[in-house]
């Protein structure tokens, strides 16, 4: 009886009075850093209360258009990478892949599909795999949910 009456002195007493306090505060903001991009004018970032993917994907009808003219002939493949669906509150259509070192136009090739990308560094190692937009896996068609090989090619625009 005494000691389980004395078992929650003893846990509270070993407490610190601000471990306590960290659990009432309140959390700082976060301070969101803007994602380097080639784009001068980049689509916005969803609103908070986005819940579809239309609502996640803010390119306009003229990015979506750009993605799928393939105007530039010079291509130096970089490789493929298996790559996944990427945070979709950072919009655009962009990798990120250990495949570059710094932000860079090129283009990934899926199935056939072949569109315009802004490959963007991920810092990992090489083999590590990749990271795709939102708008990117619907430009090319892509199950949202699964792995896809992709090939990347970088371009001279």
């Amino acid at each position: 009886m005494r000691i389980s009456f004395l078992l929650p002195i003893a846990l509270v007493a070993g407490c610190s009075s601000t471990a306590i306090e960290d659990l009432f505060a309140t959390p700082e903001p976060v301070v969101e850093t803007p994602v380097a991009t080639l784009d001068p004018t980049p689509p916005p970032p969803p609103a908070e209360t986005a819940r579809t993917v239309d609502e996640f994907d803010t390119t306009t009808a003229a990015d979506r258009e750009a993605a799928v003219t393939l105007a530039s002939a010079v291509d130096a493949s970089l490789g493929t990478t298996l790559a996944t669906l990427g945070s979709p509150t950072e919009p655009g259509i962009w990798l990120k892949t250990p495949l570059v070192s710094a932000l860079q136009s090129g283009r990934v090739t899926y199935q056939g599909n072949t569109i315009n990308v802004e490959l963007r560094p991920s810092g990992g190692v090489s083999g590590s795999g990749s990271q795709i937009s939102l708008a990117a896996m619907r430009l090319l068609n892509a199950p949202l949910t699964e792995i896809i090989e992709v090939s990347v090619a970088a371009t001279d625009s």
